[in-house]
């Protein structure tokens, strides 16, 4: 055993991102001037098959070149962008889920940008990053898939009053997955 190696120091962390302080619950109701998706076209049985058909647009995206690059030095990489919405199709699945089988639930708080420096998106893998997206997608996917025609308008709280129909919180999620999208490029 080779006892005079020392582990790799871990990189310092990139520079910080300002957190996004926008509620952007509003775009269930109007177009996104950034990155023009309109959720009030959105037909909710349609969700799962419209998360499926943006996996590969993810995974080549996680598989660029340029992945690990920042196109500046307040903008996410796209595997920080990936590794966000990996994790959003994960928190996304549990409040649709919570939704169906609970009435009107509050759903725990996430902090996204907290879990980004703390998980150290960049430093993550964006091939197994692409990986875990494709899995939770398939997974959130089904979960969508399996909403029951008199399910879609159950409801569910955020903490901060926002309220959603299981509807609108797939439209809104939907909105977060194509914007980013946008954000990288792809």
């Amino acid at each position: 055993m080779d006892t005079d190696r020392h582990p790799e120091p871990v990189p310092a962390p990139p520079p910080a991102i300002e957190p996004d302080a926008k509620d952007w619950t509003w775009v269930v109701q109007q177009r996104c001037p950034e990155c023009g998706f309109a959720a009030s076209d959105v037909d909710p049985p349609g969700i799962g098959g419209t998360v499926r058909d943006l996996v590969p647009r993810w995974v080549a995206a996680l598989h660029r070149d340029d992945a690990r690059e920042r196109p500046a030095p307040g903008v996410w990489s796209p595997l920080e962008y990936g590794a966000h919405v990996r994790d959003v199709m994960r928190v996304f699945d549990e409040r649709v889920r919570l939704m169906t089988d609970q009435d009107d639930p509050l759903f725990a708080n996430w902090d996204q940008d907290a879990t980004a420096v703390t998980d150290r998106y960049d430093l993550q893998d964006p091939v197994v990053v692409a990986d875990e997206l494709a899995a939770a997608a398939a997974v959130t996917a089904d979960r969508f898939d399996a909403v029951a025609a008199d399910q879609w308008e159950r409801t569910g709280r955020r903490s901060n009053g926002s309220l959603f129909t299981v509807r609108t919180l797939g439209q809104y999620f939907l909105h977060d997955v194509v914007h980013h999208l946008h954000d990288v490029r792809a």
